[in-house]
């Protein structure tokens, strides 16, 4: 028999040790005898010691791992955060043990503590800890890690660091560095898509790279596109190196700004011109592919509600979207990751038009921050499925025989909304309001998910991105939803720094989105001047209750005896700036 304890083989006397310390052990074992790490017939039973001194049995069916084509029994995360819990627990359901990597201002956040071990990147800047390809591989060595998980975002659709992972051994939880450059590049991907018959939207590659000479090219493109057009980066993503041109007098000076700024954000200064449709709605497609000849889509999310051309709302299925387009969308989404040999699980996007034409927008070769919509209205763990088909596996059987006869994708089972709560206020453009977690409780319930990274007495801080959580619901029907996500808004509280929260209650309030009449402009459309709190008597009421629970939490004990009170705030127990003032969450002054 083996021991297993926090991601390490250990003795029997060293597990004895740990079960008279009631921490859990996992025991491993067999029927029949094994020798060193060679395991009979690939599949172990798993034991575990829960702190009572009870058993428990569990089969586990590790050979999904030992016996594949890349077999690994643990994996390193080469992210941090929200999407690194959600990774680890995916690899808990699989009996993998994790690995995290974390820089020293994460130190203490929920990720390390989740991992079955962890390690430091030293360093302080970016460059030196989660995009330091170099150190992340040679903790993998260290940890003993057989794979990599690199998450979204950092260095997760970098081809170079992809093929520095299997050059070193080790195997990528991802497509193929070749996948990653054809659809990376977003010029390469139009080419591509647009010669495997996928459609794309209207525009002019070009690839000129000294300034002046692109300048005169998109100009020159300009002309033939058509205004309104949009600018966008070639290497571009989350908004950035992007600007709409309404007319021929805006265009040098946008050009200017797309340019510089995806130089500071990629390096790479190429920007490409695309018709700019308005009232278009952002459609795209989950995909699933692995290496036995298997492809196949998962539906769509709806993710058009966006603010500075970043995500704030999804759903899934779209209002806009019947089975028939669905099938369409489906098949060109299918299409595009086999023009590229896909593996793994990933994202074609398309923008829907008002007349029902779509055309391909770019993919992400990655998982997706709102992959739980489409979990949770397909029953598939998107995540696991990365895991099982990077160690060789085909996709799961339970999911290929979900697919309905003659059709390339799965049912979709009622209707799930996702929100992303950010510290960061909406009256002021959205832009972040950092600060500590004094208070956070989560909204419970049926039909209701909340991933993220952090818990009570945590900080915000502005070293990271500023999302808190995202919160989801499912429910049988659209209508059903959205009232689920109202509530669950409703009781979901946080103080000590300002959130979206009371937007995201408006937002789904308002009579267009109930209606599902929801271009990608619906934010600059509907709150055209931009969107403020309103209190009045509801306000007093929420400002009563935030008093109580600061009190009932300590928060006014923290400071006394200041005279610089804020508006009008008698009393001298609170300052104003004071980052754990509860009334901070609600304009900084009395209603």
């Amino acid at each position: 028999m083996r021991n297993y304890v926090n991601g390490h083989w250990i003795s029997p006397l060293k597990c004895a040790v740990a079960k008279k310390g009631r921490r859990a052990c996992l025991h491993f074992y067999s029927q029949e005898s094994q020798t060193g790490n060679q395991r009979n017939n690939g599949k172990l039973h798993l034991l575990i010691i829960i702190d009572d001194g009870g058993w428990r049995k569990l089969d586990k069916f590790i050979e999904n791992f030992s016996h594949s084509d890349n077999p690994f029994t643990s994996v390193l995360i080469a992210n941090r955060g929200e999407i690194a819990c959600r990774i680890i627990r995916a690899c808990r359901e699989l009996g993998l043990s994790s690995v995290a990597v974390y820089a020293e201002n994460d130190a203490t956040s929920l990720f390390v503590e989740m991992a079955d071990s962890a390690i430091l990147l030293p360093g302080e800047q970016l460059a030196e800890t989660y995009l330091n390809a170099e150190a992340i591989i040679a903790a993998a060595h260290a940890s003993g890690a057989g794979a990599i998980h690199p998450g979204f975002g950092f260095l997760s659709e970098r081809a170079d660091f992809a093929q520095a992972v299997t050059s070193a051994g080790l195997v990528w939880v991802g497509p193929s560095p070749h996948a990653i450059t054809s659809m990376g590049d977003k010029m390469t991907a139009r080419i591509a898509m647009r010669a495997a018959g996928v459609p794309v939207i209207p525009g002019e590659e070009i690839e000129e790279t000294d300034e002046q000479a692109s300048f005169l090219a998109i100009q020159a493109a300009s002309e033939i596109v058509g205004y309104p057009l949009l600018l966008k980066a070639s290497a571009g993503g989350g908004g950035k190196g992007m600007r709409a041109v309404e007319h021929p007098d805006g265009l040098l000076e946008a050009a200017k700004g797309a340019r510089r700024e995806a130089i500071t954000a990629f390096g790479d200064g190429r920007v490409y011109v695309e018709r700019l449709l308005t009232g278009s709605r952002h459609i795209e497609i989950q995909v699933l592919a692995d290496r036995h000849g298997n492809t196949i889509h998962l539906g769509e999310r709806e993710c058009s509600i966006q603010r500075r051309h970043q995500k704030v709302l999804e759903e899934s299925p779209s209002s806009a979207v019947d089975a028939e387009l669905r099938e369409y969308m489906g098949k060109a989404a299918v299409a595009a990751a086999e023009a590229v040999d896909y593996e793994g699980a990933g994202t074609v996007e398309f923008l829907l038009s008002q007349s029902g034409e779509f055309f391909f927008l770019e993919m992400n070769t990655r998982i997706q921050v709102e992959h739980p919509i489409t979990e949770l209205v397909t029953g598939t763990d998107l995540v696991q499925q990365q895991l099982l088909i990077a160690a060789g596996n085909p996709i799961s059987q339970s999911i290929m025989q979900r697919i309905p006869s003659g059709k390339t994708g799965l049912r979709m089972q009622g209707h799930a909304i996702e929100v992303r709560v950010y510290a960061e206020n909406p009256a002021t453009g959205f832009l972040p309001a950092i600060g500590p977690l004094q208070v956070f409780i989560a909204p419970e319930g049926p039909g209701v998910r909340l991933d993220t990274g952090v818990r009570q007495g945590d900080n915000i801080t502005p070293n990271y991105d500023p999302m808190i959580a995202k919160l989801v619901v499912h429910a049988p029907d659209r209508d059903s939803a959205i009232r689920r996500m109202r509530v669950a808004l409703h009781d979901f509280v946080i103080l000590g720094c300002t959130t979206n929260i009371n937007f995201l209650s408006d937002l789904l309030s308002h009579h267009e989105f109930v209606a599902g009449n929801t271009p990608t402009n619906f934010i600059d459309l509907h709150w055209a001047e931009g969107w403020s709190e309103e209190l009045g008597e509801k306000g007093n009421l929420f400002f009563s209750a935030v008093s109580g629970v600061a009190e009932s939490v300590g928060i006014h004990r923290k400071y006394r005896g200041s005279s610089d009170i804020g508006d009008g705030l008698a009393g001298g127990s609170i300052e104003r700036g004071d980052p754990f003032n509860p009334f901070l969450s609600i304009n900084r002054r009395l209603p």
